[in-house]
């Protein structure tokens, strides 16, 4: 039997099309626009090539900071991911437990990005924050101000409370969709508790993981309000993340050309990793 389609349906997302070519297709191709001229001012634009995108793949500045984003996001998902699952698998399944856990785990989801990096920034601090003067009073040295390790240890926690429950709110989704026939299957056969994860709950949970990697992937990739507000790249250049430098090109050095070219060059390398992550999970999905 022939099926009939209906294309008028198009029509009814149509005006979502056009918004979306208006907010991101246009400004983007302005971008491009900038990434291949050069200009003195006035609205004088003279053609350059590909000569900002040789320099910015030569300048030892972007691949520095290229690495500190790739080493963030890497820490972020190795604790994040493992994190979700287990908080996830302890959370209750029914009763009144269930909303009192789902509002708890969504409410570091509401704070907006430049409150959470504030909130750190005075938890933090020596002088007055609960954090900095709670480590000060035990003897030990805590100043995300000066030193490196305590910078990254402090944005790294920071971001693990804030998203973490995402992943959480995820893998939940996925476990309570399983079926209970599962369970009691497992219960006959007499499968232990890794068994009935490994089998049972893992499985069922590859679709959900794989949503929470990426967007938890590209959102660390593209960090950059809560470190800004903390630390604001410091010390030195230690946090200069990629989105924190790109800022600083394009507007504290007003270096439009060089910012255009290392902005899609940034847009093409969370493209790239965002596909082979897909690619892979996926792959490997299909395989199982």
């Amino acid at each position: 039997m022939n099926k009939t389609w209906n294309n008028k349906a198009w029509f009814m997302v149509l005006p979502v099309l056009l918004l979306v070519a208006f907010s991101a297709v246009i400004p983007l191709m302005t971008v491009v626009n900038y990434s291949v001229q050069d200009t003195f001012g006035n609205n004088q634009f003279f053609w350059n090539g590909v000569s900002w995108f040789s320099d910015v793949l030569e300048s030892d500045r972007f691949w520095q900071a290229l690495g500190r984003t790739l080493l963030f996001s890497g820490i972020i998902l190795t604790i994040q991911i493992p994190l979700g699952i287990l908080i996830a698998l302890n959370m209750p399944k029914k009763g009144l437990g269930v909303p009192v856990c789902l509002v708890l785990m969504a409410l570091p989801l509401l704070i907006p990005w430049n409150v959470v990096g504030t909130i750190w920034q005075v938890f933090g601090r020596v002088d007055i924050g609960l954090l900095g003067r709670t480590l000060d009073a035990l003897g030990i040295s805590y100043n995300y101000v000066n030193n490196v390790f305590d910078a990254w240890m402090t944005l790294i926690v920071m971001d693990v409370w804030h998203w973490t429950s995402l992943v959480v709110l995820l893998c939940y989704a996925g476990l309570v969709s399983i079926p209970e026939a599962y369970y009691q299957a497992a219960k006959i056969d007499g499968a232990s508790r890794w068994a009935v994860f490994r089998y049972i709950q893992l499985p069922k949970m590859k679709r959900v993981l794989l949503i929470a990697f990426l967007l938890r992937f590209m959102d660390s990739f593209m960090i950059y309000t809560e470190p800004f507000v903390v630390t604001g790249g410091g010390p030195g250049n230690s946090t200069t993340f990629l989105s924190i430098d790109l800022v600083k090109m394009a507007i504290g050095q007003f270096d439009l050309g060089p910012a255009a070219a290392m902005s899609i060059i940034y847009f093409l390398i969370i493209l790239l990793l965002s596909w082979i992550f897909y690619t892979v999970m996926t792959s490997s999905d299909e395989q199982a």
